[in-house]
C-alpha cells in the first residue's frame, strides 16, 4: 500500500471541509422543520355498523434526531481525522532552506515555510518599488554626506545691466535720441552638487534577484516538506464517542 503524503492530505482536506459544511447545513435545516419530525396514525370507527366508514390516516416521521446525530458524527469524524492528520504531519514535516548550494536554515517546519512565502511576496513588492538614482546624472557615494552625490556643476549667474544706445546726437533744435537696452553681464558662478537618498538601479536589481532566489528556495523546500510520508491520525471516533454517547 502506497504511503500517504502531506501534500495529498492538504489537497483532500479542502474537499472534505466543503462536503462536511454542506451536509451539516442540510442536517441542521432538516431538524428545524417540525413537520419532518412529526408523524401520526389515525383510524376511524363509526358509532354503529350503518355509519360511514372512513379510511385510516397516517404520516410517517421523516427525520429522526438520533439518526441525524449519527450522520453528523460520521460526517465530522472524517473531517476531524483529515485535519488531525494534516496538523500532526505539520509538526514533523520539515526541509532545509537552501540558496545557491548554501543552507540558510536547517529543518524548517512547513508552516514556517508558508509564512515565509507570504512575507517574501510582500518584500518583493517593497524592493521593486525602491527609488533609484536618476540615470541622467553620474553619481558617486559621498561618505561625508552619507548619501549619493553628483560631480559639482558650474553655472553662470547673470544680471541685466541697462545700456544707452544713442540713435541720434543732440542738435541745437532737438535733444539726443537715446534708446535704453539691457545687456546680460556675468556677475557670479553657481556651483551645484545634487544629493540623493535613492539607490543605484544595479543595487535594486541585485536585491530583487536575492528575493526571487529565496522565494524559489522556499517553494522547493515547501514541496520537499509536503512530500513527507505521514501517518493517519484518528481522533473523530474518540471525540464523538464522548460527545454523543
Amino acid at each position: 500500500m502506497a504511503a500517504t503524503r502531506l501534500n495529498q492530505i492538504v489537497a483532500v482536506e479542502k474537499g472534505v471541509k466543503s462536503r462536511s459544511f454542506s451536509e451539516l447545513t442540510d442536517a441542521h435545516q432538516a431538524l428545524q422543520k417540525s413537520a419532518l419530525l412529526s408523524g401520526i396514525s389515525r383510524t376511524y370507527r363509526a358509532k354503529d355498523e350503518e355509519g360511514e366508514q372512513l379510511p385510516p390516516e397516517a404520516t410517517k416521521v421523516q427525520v429522526k434526531s438520533d439518526e441525524v446525530i449519527r450522520q453528523t458524527a460520521a460526517i465530522l469524524t472524517k473531517l476531524f481525522d483529515v485535519t488531525a492528520t494534516k496538523d500532526w504531519a505539520n509538526c514533523s514535516a520539515k526541509a532545509d532552506l537552501v540558496v545557491d548550494g548554501t543552507t540558510l536554515v536547517s529543518g524548517v517546519p512547513v508552516t514556517y515555510l508558508l509564512f515565509l512565502e507570504k512575507q517574501l511576496t510582500d518584500l518583493h513588492t517593497f524592493v521593486r518599488k525602491l527609488p533609484t538614482l536618476d540615470a541622467a546624472d553620474t553619481w558617486e557615494y559621498d561618505a561625508s554626506a552619507d548619501c549619493w552625490a553628483t560631480e559639482p556643476a558650474q553655472t553662470l549667474r547673470t544680471k541685466k545691466i541697462p545700456r544707452n544706445h544713442v540713435k541720434a546726437e543732440a542738435t541745437e533744435k532737438h535733444p539726443a535720441q537715446v534708446e535704453v537696452y539691457y545687456e546680460d553681464i556675468t556677475v557670479g558662478t553657481w556651483r551645484t552638487v545634487k544629493f540623493s537618498g535613492a539607490l543605484p538601479a544595479k543595487r535594486v536589481n541585485e536585491l530583487l534577484d536575492r528575493v526571487e532566489k529565496l522565494q524559489q528556495a522556499v517553494k522547493f523546500a515547501r514541496e520537499e516538506a509536503n512530500n513527507a510520508e505521514i501517518a493517519d491520525v484518528k481522533t473523530g471516533d474518540r471525540i464523538f464517542g464522548y460527545l454523543f454517547a
